[in-house]
């Protein structure tokens, strides 16, 4: 897992340098006919990256986009209509029924249908009328960690691709330095403070919620610890009643719009007692954890996420546990 987490620049710049042409004219085929819908189709942190591009596309693009439940096509089998739908699946495997049966569906039904694989041999590669490779090369570790990485950067350059927006393009290209700054940034005292934690809530808004919600996933995963993510202001609902003396929170707290009320809101539950470990870019006030900053705003959580593998890697190793081997699970994992 270390090992795959370190080598995601790479896996990143390998990426960049191919496949230029295909995302330009699926940007412009997006702007010559614009979806009057647009659905995400993935499951476990592929489902995390796709959030991460709906939320570029619904900030940038002004575009509702929708998280499918898979089951309304593999169980329900309700008639969606698919004209004027794009729908975009994430995988790292390309496997699970799930996945290539609403693909399939929504294809045959006239819509424009779109898959990000790591596996370009794969039924979700063939099902999809437009297939981008992930590039990142074999990944072995079961927790997903370059594969996700490569999946935030291809969401990031589909919408830089729709919008035309050449800053975010330009600032694609720097990414894999960024990345590499990102890596060397030093979060032992996470490891410290959770290696004794049974539960933690994991906090990020905006572009940073879906960042959020893998680390959750990873803590669960790897380190056995009762990890929730949440949004900074869905957390002061009824989550809050949960927070005590000593309750462990981890809040990212990345460059954008969203991050005052985030550094406000670990002061706030600082005061309640919490043990908060915020994570933001050198210099914020009650920082624990440095976070590198990339060429644009919006790609920072890239780099958020970047910073916390080898840390959660590292704890799970101070917590007894092998991150490479997960109890109970597959690196392949086939729903229906």
């Amino acid at each position: 897992m270390l090992q795959e987490a370190l080598s995601a620049p790479a896996a990143v710049a390998h990426q960049l340098a191919h496949d230029q042409n295909a995302y330009a004219e699926l940007g412009e085929a997006l702007r010559e006919q614009p979806p009057t819908a647009l659905l995400t189709v993935a499951r476990g942190s592929s489902d995390h990256a796709a959030h991460y591009m709906a939320y570029l596309m619904m900030a940038r693009m002004g575009r509702l986009v929708t998280s499918l439940p898979m089951s309304l096509v593999t169980l329900y089998q309700s008639k969606i209509v698919c004209d004027g739908l794009v729908s975009l699946a994430f995988s790292q495997s390309g496997q699970s029924p799930d996945l290539v049966a609403p693909t399939k569906f929504f294809r045959e039904g006239g819509a424009r249908t779109v898959a990000f694989v790591n596996a370009e041999s794969s039924p979700l590669a063939d099902a999809a009328q437009f297939v981008f490779p992930l590039r990142s090369g074999p990944e072995l570790s079961v927790a997903a960690t370059k594969s996700y990485i490569a999946q935030l950067v291809a969401g990031a350059r589909v919408v830089a691709a729709w919008s035309g927006d050449e800053d975010l393009q330009a600032a694609l290209q720097q990414l894999p330095s960024a990345l590499e700054e990102a890596a060397k940034q030093r979060w032992d005292v996470a490891v410290d403070v959770l290696k004794g934690a049974d539960k933690l809530f994991v906090i990020g808004r905006g572009t940073g919620l879906p960042i959020a919600m893998e680390a959750a996933l990873k803590f669960k995963e790897t380190c056995g610890i009762q990890a929730e993510a949440f949004s900074g202001a869905e957390v002061k609902h009824g989550p809050m009643a949960l927070v005590d003396e000593g309750y462990p929170m981890l809040v990212f707290a990345p460059r954008g719009p969203a991050q005052a009320g985030l550094i406000a809101l670990a002061e706030e539950m600082r005061g309640r007692g919490a043990r908060v470990l915020l994570a933001a870019p050198a210099g914020t006030p009650g920082a624990e954890l440095p976070l590198a900053c990339t060429g644009n705003e919006d790609l920072d959580p890239i780099a958020v996420v970047q910073s916390f593998y080898p840390m959660v890697e590292a704890l799970a190793r101070a917590r007894g546990r092998n991150p490479d081997a997960p109890p109970h699970l597959a690196k392949v994992t086939k729903t229906n």
